[in-house]
């Protein structure tokens, strides 16, 4: 089965210091049977055969890079991690720093730590190369079902908007702006060199309200939660920007559009496309009024309804999954290792143009992820891999009424100090697109960096 043209830009530009990796992470109350979910996981794989495949050797002369389905298991693909205050910790370090090998089937793994006061976490880690985290969380779905003896119940297919009007800011119904080179993420106060030798991803994870969206008279205004998400991240990085000195603006978002069905019938793989997200007003001077020390809320509501405008005509849109130039580049008319070159080519020319972050919200997490005895999710968080240029992205879910939230870096751009103060940032920023006062609600992520929050710890924070 040939590589899909995502499947094959990733494969080009894959890189030992920035792992592929989509990790998701689920809590739930109970204990979980090891035998039991070995079981229920592997029958979860079979009823998604398209997850056990693996990447099938060939030379670069070839002419497309292809799967092979091989309808099981290479070899169990579930770990329960050793006890200790640090098991989690060191998985989630895990899942951003080992990513599992497309050789191996399926290309996935599943961790489980037990918590020494109860308690248990799921963490699945996937390789992007193979599967996006939709794939993944139907699969731990699925595995839910088997695990728990119950069938969930359908889940609808998702609901494209319909096509609407052109997108204020300029050039019709793509919802893009005149084309400028978008900001960057200002780097933190480290050397050159230093940031130039860290490697890898680091990742703080984030138990926030949902922001509210009831007007005074109780009618709901026309943006989404996804619509404040992609607000907050250009406040965030317009304040994190000017507060070290560098420009605020303009800020331009990656943001995967989704459209397959949350059944067992999902299609698995890499089912998004990325569009990309112009965050500007259409008054040019609400750029001070957002950037205040306290945003206007005027400001903030005009930017919430411009941009609502546009992801609702992206949405609605129809177009390749990561624009006309991939597919060109990934057309079969040359070689592998020819296309892989003219890849990773195009993407350094591209590089001042690549969009300030990615912004990935899963919504309401469709599923009840029932697990029986062991109980139903308390939480889900997953992030996405953060690789230079862009260096940033942001990954939300919604369970039990709260938002997951994980903001994940590349080293070569933040330490753990600094990406832990960009989160509460990112915190501070969503509660101003909340059209009620926050209250004693007030989100505050936990600024612990990956890899020394406990196990214990985790357990505690509510959820």
């Amino acid at each position: 089965m040939p590589f899909p043209t995502v499947d094959e830009v990733s494969r080009h530009c894959l890189s030992d210091d920035e792992p592929e990796s989509v990790h998701i992470e689920v809590h739930l109350p109970g204990r979980l049977d090891p035998v039991r979910l070995r079981d229920a996981f592997r029958r979860a794989l079979l009823t998604h055969p398209r997850v056990l495949a693996r990447e099938v050797p060939g030379r670069g002369h070839r002419r497309s890079f292809a799967w092979e389905l091989t309808g099981r298991p290479d070899g169990d693909p579930v770990s329960f991690a050793g006890p200790g205050p640090d098991a989690l910790a060191q998985a989630r370090a895990r899942a951003l720093t080992d990513c599992p090998p497309l050789t191996m089937v399926p290309p996935m793994r599943l961790e489980v730590v037990q918590g020494e006061e109860g308690g248990t976490v799921l963490l699945l880690t996937l390789h992007h190369t193979a599967l996006d985290a939709p794939s993944g969380l139907r699969v731990l779905a699925t595995t839910a079902e088997q695990y728990g003896g119950t069938t969930a119940l359908p889940v609808p297919g998702r609901v494209r908007p319909e096509r609407s009007g052109p997108a204020p800011g300029g050039t019709g119904a793509t919802g893009r702006t005149v084309r400028v080179r978008p900001v960057r993420v200002a780097p933190d106060s480290r050397t050159g060199p230093v940031r130039a030798r860290a490697v890898g991803n680091g990742m703080v994870q984030a138990d926030l309200p949902v922001p509210r969206r009831a007007a005074g008279n109780g009618d709901l205004p026309p943006w989404t939660v996804n619509d404040q998400l992609l607000v907050a991240t250009a406040l965030m990085v317009g304040r994190w920007n000017v507060s070290r000195g560098r420009p605020a603006g303009p800020v331009r978002l990656t943001m995967p559009v989704d459209d397959r069905t949350r059944g067992t019938d999902m299609p698995m793989g890499n089912g998004t496309r990325l569009v990309e997200v112009a965050m500007t007003s259409e008054d040019p001077h609400d750029a001070e009024l957002l950037l205040g020390e306290r945003p206007d809320p005027e400001a903030v509501a005009r930017l919430l309804r411009t941009t609502a405008r546009r992801t609702r005509a992206l949405k609605s849109a129809d177009g390749a999954p990561m624009g006309a130039g991939a597919s060109l580049l990934t057309a079969p008319l040359l070689p592998v290792g020819v296309r892989g070159v003219l890849t990773r080519g195009a993407r350094r020319a591209a590089a001042s143009w690549t969009s300030t972050a990615l912004v990935t919200n899963i919504g309401r997490v469709p599923y009840a992820l029932d697990f029986g005895d062991a109980g139903r999710a308390t939480a889900v968080w997953f992030s996405a891999p953060a690789r230079m240029p862009r260096g940033l992205s942001v990954a939300a879910a919604s369970t039990g009424g709260r938002l997951h939230v994980t903001l994940r870096w590349s080293r070569a751009l933040l330490g753990d100090a600094a990406g832990a103060e960009l989160a509460d940032l990112f915190a501070e920023s969503l509660s101003t697109t909340s059209l009620a006062p926050a209250g004693d609600d007030t989100p505050r992520p936990d600024p612990t960096p990956v890899g020394t929050r406990s196990t214990q710890d985790n357990h505690k924070r509510p959820s």
